[in-house]
């Protein structure tokens, strides 16, 4: 592929994103089906950060010491990456002594999805000047397809029922979660390293680990048995939904 090409198929990737939107938007989101929808989100939260975390482990743990063991700076870079994603959150957050607002939640959640995503576009961008567009850079490029469509999904999940009036929010939100995609064809084209992955891998886990807690007290907060069952069916909906996505 040339880098024409891997930005057109980049842009693809990151902006299939949008297709989620139509569901948030729906005017007749009641009380049950926004406490489903929410759980499913948080499921896909789970799974993204189990799968997001695989393509680092391959890093970390990395059999330096006879097959075993790991990689001493990785670890410690990864770490560092972690803990600012959540811990920067985490800090803003106690300014304020009323929590996240759907708003800020939605940011959180569109900011961890754009760093995952950022780290998503290098990876195919690398893979685009290495094989071309066949083999594992065409499976990567169907896979994350898919998976951009149920990312979308969460970022919208905190406007559920309440989404008249937010589209434009909502544009922003989705552009912020979807263009680092394009970003990362783009620098991955020329340039990609472990470090680059390692970073952005786990400031993104450390920022949907930050917004998950929050969609978990909202949904688990409904006092009805039928409501608590109701959102462990949806959280393992949405697991189940991100890992069938993620086979493609």
């Amino acid at each position: 592929m040339d880098f024409a090409e891997t930005l057109v198929l980049s842009s693809v990737m990151g902006l299939s994103i949008f297709v989620s939107l139509p569901i948030v938007l729906h005017k007749g989101t009641g009380q049950r089906r926004t406490t489903l929808l929410t759980a499913v989100a948080v499921g896909i939260l789970i799974f993204l950060m189990g799968d997001v975390f695989t393509d680092a482990a391959a890093s970390l743990y990395n059999g330096s010491l006879y097959g075993y063991g790991s990689s001493v700076s990785n670890d410690i870079l990864f770490a560092i990456a972690l803990a600012a994603g959540f811990l920067v959150l985490f800090l803003a957050e106690s300014r304020s002594k009323k929590g996240l607002t759907p708003t800020q939640l939605a940011l959180v959640i569109a900011i961890g999805m754009g760093f995952q995503n950022l780290t998503e576009g290098l990876v195919f961008g690398s893979l685009g000047v290495a094989v071309g567009l066949s083999g594992a850079a065409l499976v990567v490029l169907v896979g994350f397809i898919f998976q951009n469509i149920t990312e979308g999904f969460p970022i919208a999940s905190p406007f559920l029922g309440k989404a008249q009036g937010k589209v434009r929010l909502l544009l922003v939100f989705f552009l912020i979660g979807g263009l680092p995609t394009i970003l990362g064809g783009a620098v991955g084209f020329f340039y990609n390293s472990v470090t680059f992955d390692l970073i952005f891998d786990g400031v993104a886990i450390g920022a949907i680990l930050y917004a998950v807690l929050p969609m978990l007290k909202a949904i688990f907060r409904e006092s009805t048995l039928e409501m608590q069952r109701l959102s462990y069916l949806g959280v393992f909906v949405g697991f189940l939904l991100g890992f069938l996505v993620n086979l493609v």
